[in-house]
């Protein structure tokens, strides 16, 4: 069994407050960005925005040749 990583992730982004929150907690909004580049997509995500929830996004290219699930929980929220 492989031994979890505590990653913490910061993002800064350049945009109106209001804007870059709803693109980060909206699952529709989050399918729109969550991709490596242009030959990947994000056919799903589910998102439980609070303190102890969990997400969880599919990843696959977009010929179907691979996919990957990415999830994670929230441990704290500023």
């Amino acid at each position: 069994m492989s031994e979890r990583v505590k990653i913490t992730v910061k993002v800064d982004v350049d945009a109106a407050i209001e804007t870059a929150w709803t693109s980060f907690i909206t699952e529709d909004s989050i399918m729109q960005w969550n991709h490596a580049s242009d030959d990947w997509r994000c056919p799903w995500a589910k998102n439980d925005f609070k303190v102890g929830g969990e997400f969880i996004y599919r990843m696959e290219a977009n010929d179907g040749s691979f996919g990957f699930d990415f999830g994670g929980k929230y441990l704290e929220i500023e």
